[in-house]
């Protein structure tokens, strides 16, 4: 079981930076080092949409828009996420979500079986 909380959301200006941690605040350190892991966003009346993934050893990938401005990492043993976002951009306004699976990392929103409840970004110009 995967129990995740998000935190460090709010609001800045664009091109100002905001660091989001997700917490597992449930799993053993040598199990939760066996997730894939990953930032979803949704903006509203939008569809959740993946921002950036993370393996088991710590291999990070994004999706085009956030290349360069966004760094995924997690921290195994403290079994936490992290997604380090600079160069903020009105367009990132969304409620970010991190997730888990415990398989190798996928970009499709239905593969992930754990969730957590989210924290809004709001980006104004």
């Amino acid at each position: 079981q995967v129990q995740l909380v998000e935190s460090g959301g709010g609001s800045v200006q664009a091109g100002g930076s905001l660091r989001l941690s997700c917490a597992d605040s449930y799993s053993y350190a040598d199990t939760y080092s066996n997730y894939c892991m990953a930032w979803f966003r949704q903006a509203l009346g939008k569809e959740r949409e993946e921002v950036a993934v993370i393996d088991t050893v710590g291999s990070g990938s994004y999706v085009d828009s956030v290349k360069g401005r966004f760094t995924i990492s997690r921290d195994n043993a403290k079994n936490t996420l992290y997604l380090q976002m600079n160069s903020l951009k009105p367009e990132d306004t969304a409620m970010y979500y991190c997730a888990a699976r415990l398989s190798r990392c996928s970009w499709y929103v239905g593969d992930y079986e754990y969730w957590g409840q989210g924290t809004q970004v709001t980006v104004s110009s």
